[in-house]
């Protein structure tokens, strides 16, 4: 089947798309991201992407390059070109094409814009949850603004490539004080020896999950005991249950860290719930 891709302004097959060479995401890594997950064709937890979008471009001063209205008819034609019932959709917005220059462009350009969307496999991503997944633990050494959800994910990569070639899923990146910030590409979490549920604060200027906003609702509506406490790794692999949240990740187990596993080494019955009522409110409010 053949992909499209939306490139500043018109639809083109995925295979001829381009972008200029001059563009500050390819030269500067200069913009910014989002990533929907697709269920039934629609959009998941729309608002709170778009929400985090504005921040991210107001942060780093580039311009909306469309009304959220519009946007929001961009992505979707994206999902639906790309027939795209069970999957993600990709935008980047960059601050535009330019002559190569640290400074932002004088006079400004318009910001440049990629849309993307691809099928997923479900029920392969169930089989997994349903198995579990490690982590390994990376020295955090991201600048200090992983709140902006940049393009510039280099050490995010470095991370995600040591997991894999310890055979894990994902890296979590431990701060100088021994504390867990975040995933490579995910939100950490543990229920911890006690039995209360916990995560990093976003005051610790850790990107602020979309995932993680929607399952905090979950999680409040059930009464689960909750804190925004950091934990350590050692703390991490003495708790009951652990799992990541993210667009591609959804709710995922975790069974082993740092080649310790968890309990008995099966995924926990409240990662297990909790991914089930995440799903079932993305979908109900999927847009």
């Amino acid at each position: 089947m053949s992909r499209f891709a939306y490139v500043n302004g018109r639809f083109v097959r995925h295979g001829e798309a381009v972008v200029p060479i001059e563009d500050r995401g390819y030269q500067l890594a200069d913009g910014v991201y989002e990533v929907w997950a697709v269920f039934d064709g629609k959009l998941a937890d729309a608002e709170g992407h778009f929400a985090r979008l504005w921040r991210s471009l107001d942060a780093l001063r580039i311009a909306h390059p469309m009304s959220q209205a519009s946007l929001t008819m961009v992505l979707r034609e994206a999902v639906r070109r790309n027939k795209v019932k069970e999957g993600l959709c990709y935008l980047q917005i960059t601050r535009g094409v330019a002559k190569r220059d640290h400074a932002f462009p004088n006079p400004a350009v318009p910001p440049a814009i990629v849309v993307t969307a691809k099928s997923l496999d479900r029920s392969a991503a169930e089989a997994k949850a349903a198995k579990g997944a490690s982590v390994i633990s990376v020295p955090e050494n991201r600048w200090g603004r992983c709140d902006i959800k940049s393009i510039g994910l280099l050490p995010n990569v470095l991370a995600k490539q040591a997991a894999r070639e310890r055979g894990a899923l994902e890296a979590w990146f431990v701060d100088d004080m021994g504390l867990v910030t975040e995933g490579a590409s995910s939100n950490a979490w543990i229920i911890d020896a006690e039995g209360a549920l916990r995560t990093r604060d976003t005051n610790a200027n850790i990107l602020r999950g979309v995932t993680r906003s929607t399952l905090l609702e979950v999680i409040r509506e059930t009464g689960l005991p909750f804190s925004e406490k950091p934990f350590t790794i050692a703390e991490a692999q003495a708790a009951k249950e652990a799992f990541i949240t993210g667009a591609g990740s959804l709710v995922t187990p975790i069974t082993q860290i740092d080649g310790v596993k968890l309990g008995d080494g099966q995924p926990g019955p409240v990662a297990i719930g909790l991914r089930r009522s995440y799903m079932e409110r993305a979908r109900l409010k999927a847009v």
